[in-house]
């Protein structure tokens, strides 16, 4: 029940209708609100549709757990249109005229980092799953953020230890030109020379630009060891597409962004083949185990990601969820859990974005007992009684730090075979602090 539909997308008008004549709501009168912005149609869609299903499955079990007190949960749907300038008018419909309190993505980096303003002045908790979500800004104030993906701090270390493993001596990058991006090129290049390595001159880019020719040639003009690409799917298609016309010139590593079946089908056949990336690590810390005494090594199992994917594709008949697909279901319970929480311990659930924020950092504290996404009826039972819980999701078990940000141990190394990703190494995240 209270589920928002994903062929219409939203409850509400979309810019191809008339904002200024704005429909009824389709949601029950005691329903509790989520915003959600994703790209449901354009370049981005196949992306954007699997996330959306993942956030509706994630409510079906909400609701088929009691909901919140009893009231269903229900997410406002709009669709960005893979474009930044119809998202951010999607986004600013659904914080003044929906007025949601709790807003899970966008998706799109720069329409995340617009629209942060508004979301502070609002005090609206802001649930960032995707891995290209801005990091978090690190302040003694408190924040209404909360990122669950890891940093671009553990991305740029897991690439880093993987180059100086490889023996690699110099390296560089052609990432696109926004927040998330430019600040995992940072932290590769800053890790590496940490770690003894030398760096050559990057390059960036603008989105939407026709070619890259010319970006692509100043990347490959100093002969690094290797070069990052971090860029969204569409754009790293074309970059790859025109550096396999131009003869394949270095060697790439890939951003988590890139492991994304969306690129494989836009890109010439092979042409990535033997490339590698770094991603979450979905094995959660206890699946984990390290085989050397420096903790460099670990065996990780991943039984509760392959669940995941058996319930999700069993429910969606038989479409697999995108790794993030992952993040954006833990989005939706996490918020729903720390409702129900507040729920129980203060009579009411927090319409402050600061107010939830600090409670779900407080739930997610090691000494909780777990509460497994496996098992939502007994979690939310526990929770409605006042009990602390902290959440063991179908991507990670999560620990918040005080800014709100998800502590990840791990990334997962893959390459590219053919059509498919393939994992590698689980690369541990323990690069000292810069």
């Amino acid at each position: 029940m209270g589920l928002a539909s994903l062929s219409s997308a939203s409850c509400s008008p979309t810019a191809t209708d008339h904002p200024d004549e704005p429909t009824a709501p389709e949601y029950p009168e005691d329903a509790v609100l989520l915003g959600s912005l994703l790209p449901l149609s354009g370049s981005e869609s196949a992306i954007g549709l699997n996330l959306a299903r993942a956030m509706s499955l994630a409510v079906e079990d909400v609701n088929a757990a009691g909901g919140i007190d009893g009231r269903p949960l229900y997410i406002v749907s709009r669709d960005s249109h893979s474009d930044s300038e119809r998202g951010l008018e999607q986004l600013l419909d659904l914080l003044y005229n929906d007025q949601v309190a709790y807003l899970v993505g966008p998706e799109e980096n720069e329409l995340a980092r617009t629209i942060a303003p508004d979301v502070e002045a609002l005090d609206v908790l802001h649930m960032m799953p995707g891995y290209a979500a801005p990091d978090i800004p690190r302040s003694e104030a408190s924040t209404n953020w909360m990122r669950l993906a890891p940093s671009p701090f553990a991305v740029g270390c897991a690439l880093a230890k993987i180059a100086v493993r490889d023996e690699i001596e110099t390296v560089n990058s052609l990432a696109e030109r926004n927040d998330y991006d430019t600040s995992v090129s940072s932290n590769f290049m800053t890790t590496f020379a940490a770690l003894g390595g030398r760096i050559v001159p990057s390059v960036t880019f603008t989105s939407g630009e026709q070619t890259y020719t010319n970006q692509i040639e100043s990347a490959f003009a100093s002969h690094a060891g290797r070069t990052l690409l971090t860029a969204s799917p569409a754009n790293a298609a074309t970059i790859v597409t025109e550096w396999t016309a131009a003869g394949r010139p270095g060697t790439w590593f890939l951003s988590p962004a890139l492991r994304a079946d969306v690129l494989l089908a836009s890109i010439p056949a092979g042409s990535l083949d033997g490339y590698r990336g770094v991603s979450p690590s979905l094995s959660l810390r206890s699946e984990c185990q390290p085989v050397d005494e420096a903790q460099e090594t670990v065996d990780c199992t991943t039984g509760n990601a392959a669940a995941f994917v058996e319930q999700f594709s069993r429910r969606s008949n038989g479409e697999a969820p995108v790794p993030a697909a992952h993040f954006y279901y833990d989005g939706v319970i996490l918020i729903a859990m720390g409702l129900v929480y507040a729920q129980a311990t203060s009579g009411t659930i927090p319409a402050s974005g600061h107010e939830l924020q600090a409670i779900l950092r407080e739930l997610s504290s090691p000494d909780h007992e777990a509460a497994s996404w496996r098992d939502l009826t007994t979690a939310m039972t526990k929770l409605r009684a006042g009990i602390p819980l902290r959440y063991v999701g179908a991507a990670a078990e999560y620990e918040f730090d005080s800014d709100g940000a998800s502590k990840h141990p791990f990334m997962q190394e893959w390459t590219i075979d053919g059509d498919a990703f393939v994992d590698l190494a689980t690369v541990p995240v323990t690069c000292p602090a810069l």
